[in-house]
Order: structure tokens, then C-alpha cells, then sequence
């Protein structure tokens, strides 16, 4: 029971006390692939802990199940770190009932989530596969063309992925500059970042009231922007790639599901192109973000070893 409530104890600290400090290191994007990484990290460390705890839970009930006074003591020993004194049956009664509950509700969002992949899985496949049939193609233009009054460019994922570009945009950007927003579609569609977006707002969907997940979809979206700015900026330079932005500014939301060149923070990520952080500051924030994400990675398993060699404050069992 120890190794379960250490974890508990663990995930709700990092779910809690997280989100405002690591939003603070990446929101400037001097290292968003790391920010990116980090964040993910540290949601995953949490969702781990809750799946490890809701399993280290459940062996122990089944191992105990014959010996009513042994499951009876270990869960006492679980709560006695959270609380003082002795409770009687029915807080025995009532955490059995918790750990069951807490496990069936583990499984209901692991359902849950899955559905939400699945579901915007086909629905961003349909839009590409729809998209395909009612653009066109334009030479020189590596992208299906709508015919719409709106300035827009977007990529949507399927098989193949697909790059829309409007027939209005094409006639604000020069040749440079959408070559810079077709580079900056095309490291979105390599880079997969369809998936990593779908899997971070699906917890904030599944777990609208837990800040890491709700702030952390939000971030993750503009830092995978930043990712693929450095791409197109790369290739085409960041003033091809600011012209277009400045271009493309002001227009309609993009599709649901659909990443595009103005799709979030644009005065952020021109202030980043227009003014980049120097050399010190960028491998200052890869060194924070690094350790952050070796933390986030590590912290379940080194909670787990120490509560369950008997080591620290988390061990809970009675001598």
C-alpha cells in the first residue's frame, strides 16, 4: 500500500505545482523541442502514477483478499501518513471502496481517451481525403488549393497527410514566403505533431478540471508552432517566414483539428523570429528543460523504489 500512496501522493504534487513554473520556461520557445518534451513528460509521469497505483492497489487487495485483518491493516497504514488516530471498520470499508473505484475510473478514461484518438483520428482523415476532392492543384504549389475568400494555410493529417492553401492566400504571398508556410506545413506532418496534439487534448477534454492537462494542451499547441517556425525559418529564412505571418494574420479560425501557419500565438512567435534569445539563453533553457524532463521521467520510478525497499517518508507499514 505504501508504493500506491507514495505515487498518489507524488502525482498530485507534479499535477498541482507544475503547470505555472513549466509554462513560464517554455513559454518564450528558446528550446521548444524540449518544452514540448517536458510537458509531456510530466503528463505522463502523472497518468503513470495513477495507472502504477491503481495497479500496486488492486495486487495488494487480491493477495490480502483471504486475510481480512492484513488488508484491513495495510489500508490503515495507507492513511495513517495523511491522517492522526484510528478510524474504525468503515474507513476500512470506505477505502477498499476507493481503491476499487479509483481503478474502475483509471479504466473509464483509458477508454475514454482512446475514443477521443479514434475520433479525431477519422475525423482529421476525412477532412484531408475531403479536402483533396473539392481543391485542385496549382502548379509550383506542393498543396491542394480552395477556392475561398478567406486567407488561410493549414495541413491535416491522413494518408497522405495534406497541405490546403487557399486561393486568397495565394495571392497575398510571394513565392518565398509560401515556401516558408509550406515548410512550416511539412515539419507539422513530418514532425507527427498531429499526434501528440490529439493526445494532449484528449486529456484536457477527459480532465477538464486538472490544470496540468488543460494548460498544458493549450502550450503544447503554440510551442509545436515554434517547432515548426525554427523548421521553415531554417530553410527559408525568418524573414520570409515573418512576412507570412504577417500575410495570413487576422483571418477566420482554422478548422477543427487542423494545424496551420497562424494557428496560435502569432505576435508571440513574430516577436520570436523578429527578436531571438541569445545563444546563453537558449542552452540555459535546454539545461532546465532537460533536467525537468530526466525529473518527470525518473520521479515515479525513484518514488516507487524508496517506498517499496521501506526507505523515506513514504514508508507507511506498520512494525
Amino acid at each position: 500500500m505504501s508504493v500506491a500512496a507514495c505515487l498518489l501522493l507524488y502525482s498530485f504534487a507534479v499535477a498541482v505545482l507544475a503547470p505555472r513554473p513549466l509554462r513560464r520556461l517554455t513559454r518564450r520557445g528558446t528550446a521548444p523541442r524540449l518544452g514540448v518534451l517536458a510537458w509531456l513528460a510530466v503528463m505522463v509521469s502523472v497518468v503513470g502514477s495513477w495507472a502504477t497505483a491503481a495497479g500496486s492497489l488492486a495486487v495488494e487487495a487480491v493477495d490480502d483478499w483471504g486475510r481480512p485483518a492484513q488488508l484491513a491493516s495495510t489500508c490503515f497504514a495507507a492513511v495513517q501518513a495523511v491522517a492522526t488516530g484510528r478510524y474504525g471498520i468503515f474507513l476500512q470499508i470506505g477505502l477498499i471502496a476507493l481503491a476499487t473505484a479509483a481503478a474502475a475510473a483509471l479504466v473509464a478514461l483509458a477508454c475514454r481517451l482512446g475514443r477521443a484518438l479514434c475520433t479525431a483520428r477519422a475525423r482529421t482523415h476525412e477532412h484531408a481525403s475531403t479536402a483533396r476532392i473539392v481543391g485542385h492543384r496549382v502548379e509550383g504549389v506542393d498543396a491542394v488549393v480552395l477556392d475561398a475568400p478567406e486567407r488561410a494555410a493549414y495541413c491535416v493529417a491522413g494518408r497522405p497527410g495534406t497541405i490546403v492553401v487557399t486561393s486568397s492566400a495565394l495571392d497575398v504571398l510571394d513565392r518565398r514566403n509560401l515556401a516558408a508556410v509550406l515548410a512550416h506545413e511539412h515539419a507539422h506532418l513530418d514532425g507527427r505533431h498531429h499526434q501528440i496534439l490529439a493526445f494532449t487534448r484528449g486529456l484536457a477534454a477527459i480532465l477538464p478540471r486538472a490544470a496540468l492537462f488543460t494548460i498544458g494542451a493549450a502550450e503544447v499547441a503554440r510551442t509545436l508552432e515554434m517547432c515548426a517556425d525554427d523548421a521553415a525559418a531554417r530553410r527559408h529564412g525568418p524573414d520570409a517566414l515573418l512576412d507570412a505571418l504577417l500575410a495570413l494574420t487576422g483571418q477566420p479560425p482554422l478548422p477543427a483539428r487542423a494545424m496551420g501557419a497562424t494557428g496560435a500565438s502569432v505576435l508571440a512567435r513574430a516577436e520570436r523570429l523578429t527578436l531571438p534569445a541569445a545563444p546563453w539563453t537558449r542552452w540555459q533553457s535546454r539545461l532546465v528543460l532537460a533536467l525537468v524532463t530526466l525529473a518527470a521521467a525518473g520521479g515515479p520510478v525513484l518514488t516507487g523504489l524508496l517506498a517499496a525497499s521501506g526507505l523515506g517518508v513514504c514508508d507507511l507499514s506498520f512494525s
